[in-house]
């Protein structure tokens, strides 16, 4: 083994080498990206610049929108630049810094949507105290959390990873640096790898995902006590969005790293990982603000407040 070289570079494959399809999937995956951005830092402008969204439920919503647009940001540019080029070739120090930057969003998301969902029982559960309960000494230190956490256990996989001997093979049958693909093609021994990949995803899996549950559980009793139907459907209204994004987003997750290494098919795992990390930061804002009367309002109020701005400038 001393006599190996050590890998330096690696070479994501791809979805395909036909350049034909590779057009194909650069506009498209331009355009995701474009709406994407376009969907998340729309609706942090929109919280920053509407006082009536001032509350902890929007603040959590707008850094939600940020990580996304951060991580659709990690994978995406380069992603579009391999589509166009027959040199697809990323640098280790690039490789592992896109696994650390991924990896940290990825995870700071899982704890935002654990801390979304208490938050909505907090104001739902017990509104006459909410903003007592929820105040910002409570609110952001929540949201400081979720990246720390997200940092720590970027650190950890990065740094557990890129300790790997990479001398077998350079070849990435990915679109992105994602753990599975890279402990696929390493020549050490993985088997501590794996298990600290599927206890740590699966660790923080079951806090946030009984963190989200036991909220719910307790917004379904106050919601059972509501004589209003129309408390009833508002209710409904805000949390029905935010179950849908938990439950995508968490849905892809598992599939994807709870489970024994011996499954993993790499050509199917990079259609999920690709579908959480570039689909679903588009997915949000539409899923968030649709269903959402306030953001929807405050759209309104904005969008008609520039489009009266850009006639009286016009006309004179």
């Amino acid at each position: 083994m001393k006599n190996v070289t050590e890998v330096t570079t690696f070479v994501l494959k791809g979805f395909t080498e036909n350049l034909q399809v590779q057009i194909i999937l650069f506009f498209l995956f331009l355009v995701i990206y474009v709406f994407t951005l376009v969907g998340n830092l729309g609706l942090v402008v929109l919280v920053i610049g509407d006082s009536r969204l001032h509350n902890p439920m929007y603040y959590f919503l707008s850094v939600l929108s940020s990580v996304d647009a951060c991580c659709s940001s990690v994978i995406t540019p380069n992603m579009l630049v391999d589509f166009l080029s027959k040199n697809k070739v990323i640098l280790l120090l690039g490789c592992a810094s896109q696994m650390f930057l991924g990896v940290t969003f990825g995870t700071t998301e899982c704890f935002l949507l654990a801390a979304m969902a208490y938050d909505r029982y907090v104001a739902i559960y017990n509104p006459l105290l909410y903003s007592v309960s929820m105040s910002p000494r409570v609110y952001v230190p929540l949201i400081i959390a979720s990246y720390a956490g997200g940092i720590v256990n970027a650190s950890i996989h990065t740094i557990a990873t890129f300790s790997l001997s990479f001398c077998a093979s350079n070849e990435i049958r990915h679109v992105f640096c994602d753990i599975p693909p890279l402990l696929a093609i390493s020549c050490s021994d993985t088997r501590i790898n794996q298990l600290l990949l599927f206890c740590l995803v699966s660790s923080i899996e079951i806090v946030t995902i009984l963190t989200v549950l036991t909220s719910y559980g307790f917004i379904l009793l106050a919601i059972l006590r509501m004589r209003s139907a129309e408390g009833r459907r508002k209710v409904f209204s805000t949390c029905g969005s935010h179950l849908t994004g938990v439950s995508i987003f968490h849905g892809t997750i598992l599939f994807m790293y709870v489970r024994p290494s011996s499954s993993y098919a790499l050509d199917h795992d990079m259609i999920v990982s690709t579908f959480y990390t570039i689909m679903i930061p588009m997915l949000n804002p539409i899923i968030y603000s649709l269903r959402n009367k306030d953001v929807k309002e405050a759209m309104k109020r904005v969008f008609g407040k520039f489009v009266f701005t850009n006639k009286v400038s016009f006309y004179s």
